[in-house]
């Protein structure tokens, strides 16, 4: 392991920060300068990573390259590499959808052998651990893994099917990032009321995750008849104090999927979910 050199792709705060993970068992990390902002190259700096001049040395150079930048800028970066014919692994490591992660295996193999890859948590600076899940070729898989051995960031294998990663990703990133923003919009409206602290106290009151709670999703769907006007009497209020209301509407645009299960008290969870596929 300590003869692979890897190349990192646009090191943002997340990038740099797992790229200076993998400099602990690579001979080298490099990254490619040209075009970057001050703040890239500081970073950059910071994190002990070697610049090159130019993506076609970065390429020539990796055994592996990691691809961690904004979701936009994913397929193109792909179509750049492709242009190189890189022929090493390559770690599509973005917040992409399954099916944009596929398209870019198209795009780089069979030169490259393509590994999906997901970062669940914050960057791996201080005593933050994140998690790189992965799927794909399993030789791949494990050079990747070997790659972060010991490190802060942790490594899960999901199979050999590019799209795994990314799909986990986005489920959970659906969840935990929408649940913020609900945080914002509940604790604003009670706020406007002057009952905020009072908000707070009540949810106090309750711990864990209610994505711990996958069973609680038929009871869901047998309270939605009621639910789903609720929200939408909640979306009306937000509107009237200027918060945006778009975010509970489409929740309650979801619940209604939901009508026909009723006070159900035998709905199972497949059920539910079958139920919420349907349009």
């Amino acid at each position: 392991m300590d003869q692979l050199t890897v190349g990192i792709l646009h090191p943002g705060s997340m990038g740099a920060a797992v790229a200076a993970r993998a400099a602990t068992n690579a001979a080298e990390v490099l990254w490619c300068e040209t075009g970057r902002s001050t703040a890239s190259v500081e970073r950059a700096a910071q994190f002990g990573l070697t610049p090159v001049a130019t993506l076609a040395e970065l390429l020539d150079r990796s055994d592996i390259v990691i691809s961690l930048c904004p979701p936009a800028a994913a397929e193109d970066l792909a179509r750049d590499v492709a242009g190189h014919r890189f022929t090493g692994v390559y770690v599509e490591a973005n917040a992409i959808n399954p099916m944009r992660t596929q398209r870019i295996a198209g795009l780089l193999e069979p030169d490259a052998t393509v590994v999906d890859g997901g970062v669940v948590g914050s960057p791996p600076v201080g005593d933050k651990t994140p998690t790189l899940y992965l799927s794909g070729p399993a030789a791949a898989t494990e050079r990747v893994e070997a790659l972060f051995a010991g490190t802060a960031v942790r490594t899960a294998v999901l199979g050999t099917e590019v799209g795994k990663a990314s799909a986990l990703k986005l489920s959970y990133a659906s969840f935990q990032k929408t649940s913020r923003v609900l945080v914002a919009l509940a604790v604003g409206m009670a706020r406007e009321y002057g009952v905020d602290q009072e908000l707070i106290e009540v949810a106090s009151k309750r711990t864990g995750s209610y994505l711990s709670e996958p069973q609680y999703i038929a009871k869901t769907a047998a309270r939605a008849w009621r639910w789903g006007p609720e929200l939408e009497e909640a979306a009306d209020t937000l509107a009237a104090t200027g918060l945006p209301p778009e975010m509970l509407r489409a929740a309650a645009s979801t619940l209604a999927r939901w009508n026909d299960a009723k006070d159900d008290g035998e709905l199972t969870l497949t059920d539910a979910l079958d139920q919420l596929a349907q349009p």
